[in-house]
């Protein structure tokens, strides 16, 4: 059986989760999640533990078992504490600016990098304009915004500018040498 799948979880105070057949709600001070079960999976509460049970023990019921209980656990944890990534932008002239829900990064290109923002995550940019960081109480979305963000610009390995994970490192890479 799955470790991670077996594994109870435990709602605070503070949350409110319903089990509607296939349907999962969660809500707590920061906001309300949904999530329908996967295939071969089913939620359960029983006072303040969720289980998550799952139907037969063939590949598919066992891998879909463990990320099932991950993803009610990322929403719980979401709806009290939230989520959030930090990205840096290294580059001369290179800089982001949020107005209302639109990230406008400007990163050397003819033209602005414009991202409008999705429903729940909130970005907020540093007095610079170098430091962005992502917030929300969806891990999904807000690891998706933020690997969007950074796939306009990745950090290239011979100058290291670019748009980089807070703390990521880029191994640097020597230019070509004439002889």
């Amino acid at each position: 059986m799955s470790r991670v799948g077996k594994t109870p979880i435990q709602i605070p105070s503070a949350v409110k989760v319903t089990v509607k057949g296939q349907d999962v709600f969660v809500e707590g001070p920061k906001g309300k999640l949904s999530f329908k079960t996967l295939p071969y999976t089913s939620a359960k509460v029983e006072g303040d533990i969720i289980t998550i049970a799952r139907d037969g023990n063939n590949v598919e019921a066992r891998t879909m078992h463990g990320t099932c209980r991950a993803r009610i656990a990322n929403m719980v944890e979401g709806v009290t504490v939230g989520f959030s990534k930090k990205l840096e932008i290294q580059g001369v002239g290179f800089k982001a600016s949020v107005a209302g829900n639109v990230v406008t990064m400007n990163l050397g290109y003819a033209h602005p990098c414009v991202y409008p923002l999705p429903e729940g995550v909130k970005v907020t940019v540093d007095a610079t304009g170098t430091k962005l960081s992502i917030d929300g109480i969806d891990k999904n979305d807000v690891g998706r915004v933020a690997a969007e963000l950074r796939a306009y610009y990745p950090p290239e390995p011979y100058k290291g500018k670019g748009v980089r994970y807070e703390g990521e490192h880029v191994v640097r890479k020597e230019g070509k040498t004439v002889q």
